[in-house]
């Protein structure tokens, strides 16, 4: 008898979880959906992503540039490069990288993904109501984690593609003033491909990165907590 009950308990459970659970297409409409209502918010969430993005593709497709002048051997680049600011050791093949650049490149990239935990954290207390909604209907905690996963993942990648392709035509218009035509000419479109592809995925690990904390709280939510607050 007792196996027969917990037969049937464990059928429904399994009927119940094949009728919450929604396609993924379903759980993108409704992504984009959330993201258009709030679309200031999520506008400048993603513009703080575009800037970091832009900066690290700036300085990426820079040395790129800066490293095809100097594999093209000619002394009067070198000594433009030297000028311009670049460190250059004796015979070395590539531009040396300073610690400096490195760890102004990392805090920048920090203070981008603090400032996207925050955003996707006020997100979350301003959709108390919707959240407890949704769960009283029968949304599963993996449903509310994949929406905002995929509202992250939608945000990063045009902050991302946007904020690389920015950065390298800022950075090829600046080779451009500084070295003239050369700054092209000599540039490695595999290591500048690289360089965008680099930036890009970057900007995305940090989008989907700063959404995870916000995502579990508003996943692991209670719906009648999420009901009572007020907003």
């Amino acid at each position: 008898m007792a196996t027969q009950a917990w037969s049937a308990l464990s059928g429904n459970r399994r009927r119940i979880g094949r009728q919450v659970v929604l396609p993924f297409g379903k759980s993108v409409e409704i992504a984009y959906r959330s993201l258009r209502v709030r679309f200031l918010r999520s506008l400048i969430t993603t513009l703080s992503l575009v800037l970091a993005v832009s900066f690290f593709s700036y300085n990426a497709v820079g040395n790129d540039i800066a490293d095809g002048l100097l594999a093209s051997g000619r002394p009067e680049f070198r000594q433009r490069l030297i000028r311009a600011g670049y460190e250059i050791q004796a015979d070395a093949p590539r531009i040396e990288r300073g610690a400096k650049q490195r760890w102004v490149l990392i805090l920048s990239l920090l203070v981008c993904t603090v400032g996207i935990l925050n955003a996707q954290l006020m997100a979350v207390t301003e959709r108390f109501r919707e959240i407890g909604t949704m769960k009283c209907l029968g949304a599963l905690d993996r449903f509310v984690l994949r929406l905002f996963l995929l509202e992250a993942a939608m945000m990063g990648l045009v902050g991302s593609v946007s904020g690389a392709a920015i950065g390298a035509l800022l950075a090829l218009a600046a080779g451009f003033l500084r070295f003239g035509v050369a700054a092209v000419t000599f540039l490695p479109l595999a290591a500048a491909a690289l360089s965008l592809i680099s930036a890009a995925g970057i900007g995305l690990a940090l989008s989907l990165l700063g959404v995870l904390y916000p995502a579990w709280v508003a996943a692991r939510m209670q719906p009648v907590e999420a009901m009572r607050v007020e907003t």
